[in-house]
């Protein structure tokens, strides 16, 4: 029998000082990255779709209108609604709307505003012929209605 005993007992753990460095840089990374959705859609959207489409340059020039059944339609019935950010409007309060949008940009840029409306495919042609009537007369001449790009058959 020896007097001494081998160690045979070898550490092998993984160094983790760094870790919270690099769990931090990565949510850094998504917070500084991610952007949210700043409004909540609170009306139907079955987009319709188009086959000839164009892509906008300036997406911070635009503002968005939502028109569709509610989603809850036992609290606000079923009859289609004007949605502008994050509260349903009635079409007598577009004007505005408008004037709002345009005093958050910058004057030089306040006739460029382009309002895309987002209607849904079921809602009626009265509600959009209404919002199209109060956008000319707050001087809202840009519109533009989104669409889904239809796919071809071949």
């Amino acid at each position: 029998m020896s007097k001494f005993g081998k160690k045979t007992k070898v550490k092998q753990d993984i160094p983790t000082s760094s870790m919270p460095d690099v769990v931090f840089m990565l949510l850094f990374f998504f917070m500084v990255t991610t952007e949210l959705r700043k409004t909540a859609v609170d009306v139907m959207q079955r987009i319709p779709q188009a086959t000839q489409l164009r892509k906008l340059q300036r997406k911070s020039l635009v503002t968005n209108l939502y028109i569709g059944e509610p989603k809850k339609s036992d609290q606000f019935g079923s009859e289609p609604k004007i949605q502008a950010d994050d509260a349903f409007i009635e079409p007598g309060d577009i004007i505005l709307w408008v004037n709002r949008k345009k005093d958050e940009l910058p004057e030089n840029e306040r006739e460029q505003l382009t309002i895309a409306m987002k209607v849904d495919s079921e809602a009626k042609r009265g509600i959009i012929a209404d919002v199209e009537t109060e956008l000319r007369k707050a001087n809202a001449r840009k519109i533009l209605y989104s669409t889904l790009q239809k796919a071809e058959n071949r």
